[in-house]
């Protein structure tokens, strides 16, 4: 199958009418999920903290469902920050919903105990990007006892995961700690 290219679509946008336009948009809309959520953050008031609070509910159900044992499943996880990331701007949700699956993960090893290495480095590469996220959109401020707590959370725990996470939070933020004294 050959794809499109943006050049051909930006074409086909232009020649075509507003009415096939606003057709074509409520197809899209009643064919895809996602889409519906798109216009949901953009159009509803509170609809991208109700869409960030859903893709809160898909993390935690990943480590701590409200029944049973948690199935762990990082790329179910990881890939609900990646999709709420393509569905909503809003800066201040997309930090809260990285930081909060390192969390996730933070308390389930709290909880049931040392994981493996994979899994740490899941958690060491969502804090970095999370750290860049925040410093990129000039929010730190707001989240800095977070990624705080999360260190200091995690000094029993195997693997180097706690050192890791001090380095990042180092190489991140210490020019904010030592701005502030």
């Amino acid at each position: 199958m050959t794809s499109i290219s943006i050049s051909q679509l930006k074409k086909y946008l232009q020649n075509s009418s507003k009415q096939t336009l606003s057709d074509d948009v409520i197809e899209l809309f009643k064919k895809f999920p996602k889409v519906k959520e798109f216009y949901q953050s953009k159009l509803v008031e509170g609809g991208g903290l109700d869409l960030r609070d859903k893709y809160k509910k898909i993390i935690k159900n990943e480590f701590f469902p409200d029944r049973g044992l948690g199935k762990m499943r990082l790329s179910v996880a990881r890939r609900a920050v990646s999709d709420f990331k393509k569905l909503c701007d809003n800066s201040h949700f997309i930090a809260d919903l990285m930081i909060y699956y390192v969390e996730m993960g933070v308390d389930f090893t709290l909880e049931y105990g040392d994981i493996d290495e994979p899994f740490y480095n899941s958690m060491e590469n969502m804090y970095e990007l999370a750290a860049k996220f925040v410093i990129d959109s000039k929010i730190e401020n707001d989240y800095l006892l977070r990624f705080q707590k999360i260190v200091s959370g995690t000094s029993d725990m195997g693997w180097g995961f706690h050192d890791m996470l001090g380095e990042i939070y180092h190489k991140y933020f210490s020019k904010k700690i030592t701005a502030k004294n």
